[in-house]
């Protein structure tokens, strides 16, 4: 169940509900929720925020899994040295990608073991191994 924070006048003030499917439509989530069946009663939740209790530390289950809140935020290394923040995880349809704030600008580099071999949430960074010319410019030949 999830709570609902929205103004006291609203008729969803007060009141909890829970998700029925969640969708991607142009890289942005969509939930479906079970209480909400047609447009205009969907309509009365625009801007509403959802409020979800969750432990914040936890990891999933799986191994070499991670939640988006525990990558954001995290130094990027390369070389040993860092060379930025990721800022987000966008969930692509071919697979995620992390958005690294670096001094040149943001670049996206595929969440695969081959370009990140290693997470390490409790030091606060990720190790990446990126392919030339994706931090870089690469010479002329």
């Amino acid at each position: 169940m999830l709570n609902l924070q929205v103004p006291e006048t609203s008729l969803w003030f007060g009141k909890t509900v829970s998700v029925k499917e969640l969708r991607y439509y142009n890289a942005s989530p969509v939930l479906f929720l079970n209480e909400v069946e047609d447009r205009s009663t969907a309509d009365g939740l625009v801007k509403a925020i959802l409020l979800v209790d969750a432990v914040l530390e936890a990891l999933p289950e799986e191994p070499d899994a991670w939640y988006d809140h525990q990558l954001v935020g995290l130094a990027v290394i390369r070389d040993g040295q860092e060379v930025g923040k990721v800022i987000r995880v966008d969930h692509l349809p071919a697979q995620d990608c992390l958005a690294i704030e670096t001094p040149g600008g943001e670049v996206l580099l595929p969440f695969i073991k081959a370009f990140a071999p290693t997470v390490d949430v409790a030091k606060g960074q990720i190790t990446i191994t990126p392919p030339g010319g994706l931090f870089e410019e690469l010479p002329e030949d």
